[in-house]
């Protein structure tokens, strides 16, 4: 299987040369262990899979082990495995420190989880910078590749699958491992079929808002159950839970937050889903659609910038609201298709926010202008812009 070279590799690099450790946080099979390989080449490094016994067995004596890896980089990939380590590297970051190696020292990789960003951010408070690596975006596969990007989602394995039958069962896999294997080591013990259930829930209300309620109704638990499940989701990065956006206006906002799978292609294998035609034909297309763009351009996003959306309690909203560096305000509604209409609506919402710019992404190429500020783009070109504001 062929690799696709990732966009955050130099964002990566350019924090191993700022900080003493970095972690790399994703789900797992998103390309993490590669990603870190690649660059583990460029240096004088060693590689530690904290899931192979070898490699275990080296850590039996901790402290005399990593201390004899001076002055080389040390990758340690799946650390939520060792999590009495994190004491111990701060230890070692701050000899290292005193030696000469202020930055460049540990680079981290795991599957996020709240254990894991608590442990690490009161052990190494200060010495330690967090990336996410989601999977991959459409700056990566090109146009070209966009819908089947859309419909497999950007997995690498479940991408350059050779076809969409083995793609669609990479998924099923990929759902069934999580769910029976990983969550479960990962300490909460919930079942795996009431999450399956919720998981798959949010697959059919993808971008709806968050109603607590309803889902504890259907999954016949309680509110704070149902709070636990999705912080477990939010938390894997396999859900987004977008906030709304308060602005200075005389009408009243919606509270709640919109839930979205993050990965289209999970959306449509927990929807069984498998190929271009099923996902069209499907009433989740416009929300799979959206919620695909959405990802896209947040990843795309500078640093700092703060995703949120926009919702009148009349029904008036914007899909995305990008706050960023340097208090600019973008606005972006994503429809699918060629041609799409611009709501009265939207304009309603425009003339709330009046942001510095207002795109229309649509599901075609051209770029042209809708009136009153409002530009109608494709997906590559404003992903393509967002990332040149962090340049």
């Amino acid at each position: 299987m062929s690799t696709i070279p990732r966009v955050l590799r130099p964002k990566v690099e350019s924090y191993l040369r700022q900080f003493p450790a970095v972690a790399l946080l994703g789900p797992r099979q998103v390309g993490k262990t590669t990603l870190a390989r690649d660059i583990a080449r460029t240096a004088d490094s060693v590689y530690l899979d904290l899931e192979n016994p070898a490699d275990l067995a080296k850590l039996a004596d901790q402290g005399a082990y990593l201390r004899s890896l001076r002055g080389r980089l040390v990758v340690l990939d799946e650390v939520q495995r060792a999590p009495e380590l994190f004491q111990l590297l701060r230890v070692l970051i701050d000899e290292r420190i005193r030696g000469g190696e202020p930055v460049g020292q540990f680079l981290i990789l795991g599957s996020a989880s709240i254990d894991l960003l608590r442990q690490s951010g009161e052990s190494l408070a200060g010495r330690i910078a967090y990336l996410e690596l989601s999977p991959l975006d459409i700056r990566e596969t090109g146009e070209e590749s966009r819908t089947s990007l859309w419909i497999r989602g950007g997995f690498p394995p479940s991408f350059l699958a050779a076809s969409d039958r083995h793609s669609a069962r990479w998924r099923d896999q990929f759902i069934r491992t999580y769910l029976e294997r990983d969550i479960p080591q990962l300490g909460p013990r919930i079942p795996a079929e009431t999450l399956r259930r919720l998981w798959t829930m949010l697959a059919h209300g993808q971008g709806d808002l968050l109603n607590a309620a309803n889902l504890a109704r259907a999954l016949a638990v309680d509110g704070k159950t149902v709070a636990k499940y999705l912080d477990l989701l939010v938390d894997l990065l396999l859900v987004r839970r977008l906030p709304p956006f308060f602005a200075n206006v005389r009408k009243r906002l919606v509270k709640s937050p919109r839930l979205y799978v993050r990965d289209s292609g999970i959306v449509h294998a927990l929807l069984r889903l498998d190929e271009e035609e099923s996902v069209l034909g499907h009433p989740v297309a416009g929300k799979s659609w959206e919620g695909f763009v959405l990802e896209n351009l947040i990843r795309a996003a500078p640093e700092r910038t703060q995703a949120s959306f926009y919702r009148t309690a009349t029904g008036v909203e914007v899909d995305l609201i990008l706050e960023l560096p340097g208090n600019r305000l973008w606005a972006i509604d994503i429809k699918r298709g060629l041609a799409p209409k611009v709501e009265r609506g939207l304009r309603v919402a425009l003339t709330d926010l009046q942001p510095e710019k207002a795109f229309l992404v649509h599901s075609g190429e051209e770029r042209y202008p809708r009136g009153h500020n409002l530009e109608a783009i494709g997906l590559e070109a404003l992903a393509d812009e967002l990332s040149r504001l962090d340049r």
